[in-house]
């Protein structure tokens, strides 16, 4: 099924796939403008550096294909356009804006806990045919169980069982594509500077002591800002130290 979900933008849904990510590169080249791919169930979901995502039916599991035209770096800012628009919706569907915070480099919190997980995966930038899939996975109805997590890691919360409100998934990518359309015409029209400052403003930890770690380096600092290219910032006992991806403890 395909049908109009925002200004500019359609919607492809599937009762099961394997990958919203890997359906969206499969059709990109039959694709003319910006499309999201919504699945029921995913078989084969995952998250950062290639881990398995909990697909459960009810939960949110979408992608928004793009042809960014922008060099590379540009284009993997879109990560803030997309926490930003989920955190807009979240509020929007719930009216708690005090429950949801944004954690670097691309979870949403809720209460704390992870709500949400981005994935951004490119083809082609820079090239004649560049295609984007931005991967969200938001748990509306279950989350899976902490203990299955990385030890340390952020623990999982579903949006039912935090609020107590039951969100489609439909209804819920209709408040989504709303969203992000308006941060993507930001983006476009302003950069990224608009992106780094709302994103900021709604920052987990900011100015907290926090852990980053990166492949077997890890640094514990003051969470300063984010710069201009979106790096994390973190503040060590010998100055502030620029950290382009890692991953984070609180």
């Amino acid at each position: 099924m395909s049908v109009k979900v925002a200004t500019g933008a359609r919607l492809i849904a599937l009762p099961e796939i394997d990958s919203t990510n890997a359906e969206g590169f499969r059709r990109a080249g039959g694709l003319d403008q910006p499309t999201w791919i919504l699945a029921g169930v995913q078989s084969a979901g995952r998250g950062r550096r290639a881990r398995p995502w909990t697909s459960p039916q009810g939960n949110f599991h979408g992608t928004l294909v793009l042809k960014p035209t922008e060099p590379p770096e540009l284009v993997a800012l879109r990560s803030f356009a997309a926490a930003l628009a989920l955190r807009d919706a979240l509020v929007a569907l719930t009216g708690l804006p005090a429950s949801f915070a944004l954690k670097w480099p691309n979870d949403v919190l809720l209460n704390g806990g992870k709500l949400a997980g981005i994935l951004l995966e490119s083809a082609g930038l820079g090239g004649p045919n560049p295609v984007l899939c931005i991967g969200i996975g938001v748990n509306l109805i279950a989350a899976p169980d902490a203990s299955l997590v990385e030890p340390g890691a952020t623990p999982p919360v579903s949006l039912l069982a935090e609020t107590g409100l039951r969100v489609t998934p439909e209804a819920f990518l209709k408040s989504l594509a709303r969203t992000y359309a308006a941060w993507e015409t930001t983006f476009q029209t302003q950069g990224f500077a608009p992106l780094r400052a709302a994103w900021l403003a709604h920052a987990a930890r900011l100015g907290e002591p926090i852990r980053a770690r990166t492949g077997t380096t890890t640094r514990d600092g003051v969470f300063e800002t984010i710069d201009a290219s979106g790096n994390l910032i973190l503040r060590m006992t010998n100055g502030p130290v620029a950290i382009p991806a890692a991953e984070v403890f609180f």
